[in-house]
């Protein structure tokens, strides 16, 4: 069993105990369920920098990056610092966030917030919502075709917009459908760990031009984002750069003034 599939089966546990602890009428009921969301697509489409930076505390590969730094603290650097948007960890066992942290990102900015989450289950599209998430992410390696299909409408449905995270050809080619509004390139294998941005050159070209082509991992440097540009990606995510360093919101606001030197 790789570390996919043990976070998989966690979190199978976690939505099934969730779902007779906060029924989906409390959810609906919530004051930010509706609320009005934000284009993250939009923002990447009309920003020089396309960053999207994210707030993570720990990972499997990485063991702890930042314990310290409050989260309101950090959402609020980030978007003085220029983000497109925030991508907010919210898996508690594995990467040690909580849908806590989404609420408080959503009190403290107006950017667009994602929810990055192991997404398995309809439930936990309803619980972003409820929670002001503008964008849900959904990854391939874990869902089938049709589980995509009724969690992007779903999502649509909610307002929200979908980013689709793809590793490789195989994933890309039995998950691209009408109505995705993203498509995230994962440059870390998810098996290995290792990272490589020539898995984000290679897909480029067979994502279809009317989707907004989103690079993850392994983007630390001004010039990876400034190479990847070319070949046609509007968004950045960045996450252990940032929050490896005593202050995110600082260090992102030199990221993007790097990038427009």
């Amino acid at each position: 069993m790789d570390i996919l599939d043990k976070i998989v089966a966690q979190k199978r546990r976690e939505v099934d105990l969730k779902k007779q602890l906060i029924p989906l009428g409390q959810l609906e009921r919530s004051i930010l369920f509706d609320r009005e969301t934000t284009s993250l697509s939009e923002a990447l489409l009309h920003s020089p920098s396309g960053i999207i930076a994210e707030f993570k505390r720990r990972s499997p590969s990485k063991s702890v990056i930042n314990q310290e730094s409050p989260i309101q603290e950090v959402a609020k650097g980030y978007q003085e610092a220029g983000v497109c948007g925030m991508s907010v960890l919210t898996d508690n066992h594995f990467f040690g966030g909580s849908l806590d942290d989404l609420l408080i990102a959503r009190s403290a900015v107006d950017i667009p917030l994602l929810r990055k989450e192991f997404i398995i289950d309809t439930y936990q599209i309803i619980e972003a919502k409820a929670h002001g998430a503008d964008v849900i992410l959904l990854i391939a390696a874990i869902l089938n075709r049709s589980e995509i299909k009724v969690f992007s409408e779903l999502a649509g449905a909610l307002g929200m917009e979908v980013l689709l995270e793809v590793h490789n050809g195989a994933e890309l080619q039995r998950s691209l459908m009408p109505g995705l509004n993203m498509i995230g390139v994962n440059n870390r294998n998810l098996k290995t760990f290792e990272v490589s941005l020539e898995t984000s050159r290679s897909l480029a070209k067979e994502i279809p031009s009317d989707i907004v082509m989103i690079s993850e991992s392994g983007l630390s440097s001004p010039e990876a984002i400034v190479s990847l540009r070319e070949e046609g990606f509007r968004g950045f995510l960045v996450g252990e750069s940032f929050m490896a360093s005593r202050d995110p919101g600082a260090s992102a606001a030199h990221f993007i003034k790097t990038i427009g030197s």
